[in-house]
This record gives structure tokens, sequence and C-alpha cells, in this order.
């Protein structure tokens, strides 16, 4: 692949968070995830407040978190790969987190930058 992603998957019930622990825990070398934006579908953060949080949206246990796809590709390869999926699909994608040697596992930073999509 041009753009060298090393990991990718479908975020869907487990929500961004489990799927990003999922990924760290499965690489070859040790990593973390820390996430520092959250793509949410709109309007869900103010329905999830309205319910109290019940389904744990802002801590990125909730499908509602995205729904799309959680890669994981180096900054330059990003950025390149958002320019060109923009130009031939006319879909956004955000450079979400980062990647760093660690001990498998995954964070969401306090108070994460939210994108309704």
């Amino acid at each position: 692949h041009k753009y060298q992603a090393r990991a990718a998957t479908d975020v869907t019930g487990f929500g961004i968070l489990g799927h990003a622990k999922n990924l760290a825990e499965n690489q070859i070398k040790p990593v973390s995830f820390t996430i520092h934006t959250l793509p949410v579908i709109t309007n869900m953060v103010k329905i999830a407040r309205g319910v109290g949080n019940m389904f744990q949206l802002m801590q990125g246990y909730s499908a509602e978190t995205s729904g799309g796809l959680l890669m994981a590709i180096s900054k330059e390869g990003a950025e390149g790969f958002i320019k060109e999926i923009k130009e031939l699909e006319d879909c956004d994608a955000w450079i979400i987190g980062s990647v760093e040697e660690g001990t498998r596992t995954a964070k969401i930073v306090d108070n994460p930058t939210i994108i309704e999509v």
C-alpha cells in the first residue's frame, strides 16, 4: 500500500477505544494508542449526555464513536491518504491520535476534540 498502513479495523460494536485496544494488543512490537480526537455521529454527544452517558460514548466504548475505519499510518502517510481519499471519494478522514512504543494499551485523553460526522 502506498501509504504504508500498519494496521486497520472497522469501528463498530466495541467503539473506537475497544478497537484501538485490540489493535495495540495484536501488533508485533508493543505499542500504545493515544486518541485525542473522537469522530462521533452528529448529535450523539447531546443524546449521550441526556441519558447520563449510559453507553460510554465519551469513553470511546459506544459504536457511535465512528462507524468508520481506524488505521495506523505514519503521520506523513496519513496526510497523503487524507488528501487522496478526499480527492477520489469526497470523504473526510482525520488524524485522531498517535501510536507510540508502549504497553499494548489504548487511551482517550481527557476532553478530546469532538468531530461530528
